[in-house]
């Protein structure tokens, strides 16, 4: 057999796996949106007060901030857990691309690309000369901030959640994935039924 059907018939069996895409990337999102949540629900009156605060106040200065901040809680908070069961996912995601497109027009945008500070922002080289300074006068204080990791500068760009955005536009356009979600198989019973009924 030539190389290219063994290549076409790999890839029709690898078409089996297809499901795992859709569920890693609704387990990938799940952490994020939990968080984003549970930070929303426990701390709703300080999000409406953020949401309507102007940005000289360091504020979003939203119109009708009560409704927008339910709104946003409601959508990461259904989410998180339709996403988890993998229920209503192209629906579900909808909201969610709503959310993630005005965080990142509002909140993240003015900060350009990137969620980290590069390694030439000013930001970055001031901690720099924060991380030297420490480690000439503190060696003992050095260690203990680095032991688990270098401290970076949040950038606060659009990237992250852009990336959420494309992950959830893909969920949208895919659903939750054959075998591991209760579309597919609330789907799959529908069908059942109507082939019996025909019968």
């Amino acid at each position: 057999m030539r190389p290219l059907p063994l290549i076409t018939a790999a890839l029709e069996k690898a078409q089996a796996l297809d499901f795992l895409p859709p569920l890693a990337i609704r387990l990938y999102l799940l952490p994020t949106l939990y968080e984003g949540a549970h930070a929303k629900i426990t701390g709703f009156s300080g999000l409406v007060s953020w949401f309507a605060a102007p940005a000289s106040q360091g504020g979003l200065g939203m119109p009708f901030p009560l409704l927008m901040a339910s709104l946003a809680t409601a959508a990461e908070t259904a989410g998180c857990v339709c996403l988890a069961l993998g229920l209503f996912t192209r629906l579900m995601s909808l909201p969610l691309m709503v959310t993630m497109t005005v965080a990142g027009l509002t909140v993240h945008w003015s900060h350009g690309w990137a969620a980290i500070a590069g390694k030439t922002a000013e930001s970055t080289l001031r901690m720099q000369a924060f991380m030297e300074w420490l480690w000439q006068n503190f060696p003992g204080r050095f260690n203990y901030i680095t032991e688990l990791g270098d401290p970076v500068i949040l950038n606060n760009g659009i990237e992250f959640t852009a990336t959420y955005l494309i992950m959830l536009a893909v969920l949208f356009f895919s659903g939750g994935g054959r075998y591991v979600s209760l579309d597919y198989w609330l789907t799959r019973s529908t069908y059942v039924r109507r082939m019996i009924a025909a019968a």
